[in-house]
């Protein structure tokens, strides 16, 4: 795709790009807030024992325990996926870098999520003991990185769950591949794997309306003040060009596919 674009000529603007001053995703953001508020329902369907699951009730019952769920990423897709897991009583985890993260969701959830800083071990010892391990790690622009290798996932629990949102941008798990809703999943080492790519699109009513919520002002400053004047005015914008006419405009597109990188401002003077 990449090459295709540059072969145009085209100015191309990546949703998973734009990013603001705070490190925010505004366009990747509802589609990420879906994806993550859809894993725990593929969790639940997928733990079920005519689906291949181990045959455990993400919710549990009176007097039964119920699955134990670790999230990787507490981002958008990670907080919400942790979020409605809760909301379904399953018991979380949710594990990221950034302990700004893990306090903010600690002070709304108040102890309902449990949080651990992430790290390789920590990672390895919650997912020994996960019915379902949801990973949800976003490095904008760039590939997921494989934080959970094939020897960890061989010793998961036979019938746990993985649902990899991150198999858009190549997956964190190292024996993921990309899925269909069609076929959502299939089993390695006796876990299940749903490695769907585009999870909103088996929502598209949903997801339609929150896409173009958050686009339309971004498409009305392109069209009222020209692409150069909107570039210019907001510095997210500009963060989202990938490929500008035949140049990569995206240091970590550039080097997730060993093409040479430009600058965008050094193909857009200033005030242009």
């Amino acid at each position: 795709m990449t090459d295709a674009l540059l072969e145009a000529g085209t100015v191309g603007i990546a949703y998973e790009t734009v990013e603001d001053e705070a490190g925010r995703l505004p366009l990747l953001a509802p589609m990420s807030e879906i994806a993550g508020r859809m894993s725990p329902h593929a969790a639940a369907t997928h733990l079920e024992r005519p689906h291949g699951g181990s045959g455990i009730l993400l919710g549990g019952v009176s007097g039964v325990r119920p699955a134990r769920v670790v999230v990787i990423g507490a981002g958008m897709a990670g907080i919400n996926a942790a979020w409605i897991a809760q909301g379904m009583e399953a018991e979380i985890v949710l594990l990221d870098k950034n302990v700004e993260r893990l306090r903010y969701v600690d002070h709304i959830h108040k102890g309902r999520i449990l949080t651990l800083a992430s790290a390789g071990l920590t990672i390895e010892e919650q997912l020994l003991q996960a019915d379902v391990a949801i990973g949800a790690v976003l490095v904008a622009g760039a590939r997921a990185p494989k934080l959970v290798s094939e020897e960890v996932v061989a010793r998961m629990k036979a019938g746990s769950v993985i649902v990899d949102i991150s198999i858009d941008q190549g997956g964190c798990f190292a024996t993921s591949r990309v899925t269909t809703h069609t076929n959502p999943t299939y089993v390695t080492h006796g876990v299940v794997h749903y490695c769907v790519g585009n999870m909103p699109g088996a929502v598209p009513h949903t997801s339609t309306y929150a896409l173009t919520n958050a686009t339309l002002p971004y498409a009305l400053a392109v069209a009222r003040k020209g692409l150069g004047g909107a570039l210019g005015d907001d510095p997210a914008l500009a963060k989202g060009v990938n490929v500008y006419e035949q140049n990569v405009t995206n240091a970590a597109v550039a080097e997730a596919h060993g093409l040479p990188f430009t600058p965008l401002e050094h193909l857009i003077p200033s005030g242009a």
